[in-house]
C-alpha cells in the first residue's frame, strides 16, 4: 500500500539518504557507484535477495544451476499462453546481488542502431545510437583495445569465449553459404552476420554487475548496501517520492532520501513496487482496494520479450556435449579442463554461436538471432539428450506481440500476472514460420552434410505456415529478456520522461530494461546498463 510520509512514526528508521536504489542488479550497482562517487551524499542500495558468495555464479557454465534455484531466482511463472498452444514457461529473474548479471547467458550485446534512433525519433531526446555509443564505450574493457566502436579500461569486460566446437564451425559456414555473411564483431550498429558471440567473462569467470561496479567502491563510507532486504512500498509527500518501506529479517523499516529513489528491480519488479504504491493502472489499483495516487495506465503494459524456437538436431560425425556430459571420463575432462586452464564446457556461456539474419529478403535489416549451442534437451532443467546433437534457437528480435505485468495482490512477495502474449499478431507467427524455414536452409548446405543432420524438433513432416506457427508455439521458450513495462515516451501509455523520471510523481525514477520504449535487437543486459547510465547523469544534474 502507498505509505504517507507523515504517518510512518512507528516503524524504525534505517536512516536518511540523499538517494536510495531499489534492486542490486545489473542498472542498480551502476546505479550506486554513479551516485555514491560524491563522498558528500548518501546512497542506500537495497537488494531483495542475497549476495553473489554462491559458487555456480562466478562458474560460466553454472547458469544452470542458478536458474532455477531459489536461492538465486524469483522462480515466476507466466500465465498459460494461447500462443504456447496453453502452455506456462518459467521465467527466470535474478534474485541476488547482481540480478540477471549473475545468472545470465554473459553475451555482450548492444543491438542495432535503428533501435536507438527509433526511440530518439519517437521524442526521447539524447537515446540515439550517436548518443549512446559514448556511453557504452566509456564503461566497456574491450579485450581488443580501444577502437572507434570499442573502450578500453572501463568497468565492463568483454572478452572472446575461451572454446570452439566442430559442429558450430560447420554452422556458421553453412550459414555463409545460404547467404549469411561471416563478421567478427556484433557491435558496430549493423549486427547481421554470424560469430562466437563475445562474453562478460575475465579469465574464464564470470564477470557479473558486483564485480564490475560494487566490488571497487565497496570501501566508501557513503554507500549502504542491505540484501535480503524486499521493498514493500514507495513513501510519498503528496506526489513526491520520500522514502521506501521494506522489510529485512522480518523487521519492517523506512528510509527517507532527500534527493531521489530509483526503481531498478527490473521489468517485473519495478512494475510490482509501483503498483503496490498507488502508481498504475487506476481500474488495477481500485479493484485490488490500493489507493490510486497517479492514474498511469502504462505500468505494466508493454511487455516485449525475446521467445526462442527451439530447432533441434540430431548429428554423426561430430562431438555434442550431449556425449561428452553423460559420460563420467567426460564430465572428469571438463572438470580438469576447467580447473587447469578456464577453458572448455565449463568457460563457456549457454549460447556460443550467434546469427543474425533476415526471416525473409523483405525486411530491411536482420529481424531474427540465433543462439546455437552444441547440446539439446527436452526442455530448459531436463537432462541432455543420449545422442549428439545441436540446437538452434531462433526468435523474432522485434516482436510485435505486447504483454502486460500486473499485481495480484498489494503484497510484493506475491508473484505477479505475467502474461506475454507471445505469437499474438500474425506478424509474429508469420515471422516464426520463416524461422524456422530458414533454418532448414542453412542446415541444408553442404558445409553440414557431413554430420548428416536429421531434425528432430519440430520435425521435417510439418511444412505449411500454418502449421509451422503452431509447432513453434510448442518448442519455443523465452530467452529472457523481458523490457518494456515502464515505458519511456510522451504519449499516454508512457510511464517516464526521457531523463527517466516518473511522469506526475517528484523525486521517483525508473532505471532498468523496463523502460525500453521497444526491445533491443539482441541480448539486453548491456543496453540496461547504458540505461543506468543516463539515469544516474540525469539524476545527478536535477537534484
Amino acid at each position: 500500500m502507498p505509505t504517507d510520509s507523515t504517518n510512518r512514526s512507528n516503524t524504525p528508521s534505517a536512516g536518511e539518504f540523499d538517494y536510495i536504489v531499489v534492486g542490486a542488479g545489473t542498472a542498480g550497482c551502476l546505479l550506486a557507484n554513479r551516485l555514491s562517487a560524491d563522498p558528500s551524499k548518501r546512497v542506500l542500495l537495497l537488494e531483495a535477495g542475497g549476495k553473489d558468495n554462491y559458487h555456480w555464479i562466478h562458474i560460466p557454465v553454472g547458469y544452470l544451476y542458478c536458474i532455477g534455484n531459489p536461492r538465486t531466482d524469483w522462480l515466476f511463472k507466466t500465465e498459460a499462453d494461447p500462443g504456447l498452444n496453453g502452455r506456462q514457461l518459467g521465467y527466470p529473474r535474478g534474485k541476488v546481488m547482481g540480478g540477471c548479471s549473475s545468472i545470465n547467458g554473459m553475451i555482450y550485446m548492444r543491438g542495432q542502431r535503428q533501435d536507438y534512433d527509433s526511440w530518439r525519433d519517437a521524442g526521447n531526446e539524447g537515446w540515439g545510437w550517436d548518443d549512446v555509443l559514448p556511453i557504452f564505450k566509456s564503461m566497456e574493457d574491450y579485450h581488443g583495445g580501444a577502437s572507434d566502436m570499442h573502450g578500453a579500461g572501463g568497468e565492463w569486460r568483454v572478452e572472446k569465449q575461451r572454446l570452439s566446437w566442430e559442429i558450430l564451425d560447420a554452422f556458421r559456414e553453412a550459414a555463409a553459404q545460404a547467404g549469411i555473411p561471416k563478421i567478427e564483431d556484433f557491435n558496430r550498429g549493423d549486427n547481421e552476420g554470424a560469430s562466437y558471440f563475445e562474453v562478460n567473462q575475465r579469465s574464464g569467470w564470470r564477470w557479473n554487475a558486483v564485480k564490475a561496479f560494487i566490488k571497487p567502491i565497496e570501501h566508501r563510507t557513503n554507500l549502504t548496501i542491505l540484501t535480503h532486504a524486499r521493498t514493500t512500498s514507495l513513501i510519498f509527500d503528496g506526489k513526491r517520492a520520500t522514502g521506501v518501506e521494506f522489510v529485512r529479517h522480518a523487521q519492517k523499516l523506512i528510509a527517507t532520501a532527500k534527493g531521489a529513489v530509483v526503481l531498478a528491480a527490473g521489468s517485473i519488479g519495478s512494475v510490482q513496487i509501483l503498483q503496490s504504491s498507488g502508481i498504475g493502472p487506476a481500474t488495477l489499483l481500485q479493484k485490488l482496494n490500493i489507493p490510486v495516487l497517479h492514474d498511469l495506465p502504462g505500468v505494466g503494459r508493454n511487455l516485449q520479450d525475446h521467445l526462442q524456437i527451439r530447432t533441434v538436431f540430431k548429428i554423426q560425425n561430430a562431438k555434442s556435449l550431449n556425449t561428452m556430459a553423460n559420460s563420467l571420463w567426460g564430465k572428469a575432462k571438463m572438470g580438469l579442463q576447467y580447473l587447469i586452464n578456464r577453458t572448455g564446457p565449463l568457460s563457456m556461456a549457454p549460447s556460443q554461436l550467434g546469427v543474425f539474419a533476415k526471416s525473409d529478403p523483405s525486411y530491411d535489416r536482420a529481424n531474427v538471432e540465433y543462439h546455437v549451442q552444441p547440446l539439446s534437451l527436452e526442455k530448459f532443467g531436463d537432462p541432455l539428450h543420449d545422442f549428439p546433437a545441436f540446437t538452434a534457437s531462433v526468435c523474432n528480435l522485434r516482436p510485435s506481440s505486447r504483454g502486460f505485468v500486473e499485481i495480484v495482490s498489494p503484497d510484493t512477495d506475491v508473484a505477479p500476472r505475467i502474461n506475454c502474449c507471445y505469437l499474438s499478431t500474425e506478424e509474429d507467427r508469420k515471422v516464426a514460420a520463416q524461422s524456422i524455414e530458414l533454418t532448414r536452409r542453412i542446415v541444408a548446405q553442404p558445409a553440414l552434410a557431413l554430420y548428416h543432420p536429421e531434425e528432430i524438433k519440430p520435425g521435417p513432416e510439418i511444412t505449411s505456415p500454418e502449421a509451422l506457427a503452431q509447432a513453434a508455439g510448442d518448442i519455443a521458450t523465452t530467452i529472457f529478456h523481458p523490457v518494456g513495462t515502464c515505458k519511456m515516451g510522451k504519449d499516454e501509455m508512457a510511464v517516464v520522461d526521457s531523463s527517466l523520471r516518473v511522469h506526475g510523481i517528484d523525486g521517483l525514477w525508473v532505471a532498468d530494461a523496463s523502460v525500453m520504449p521497444t526491445i533491443t535487437s539482441g541480448n539486453t543486459n548491456s543496453p540496461t546498463l547504458v540505461i543506468a547510465q543516463k539515469a544516474a547523469d540525469a539524476i545527478l544534474q536535477l537534484t
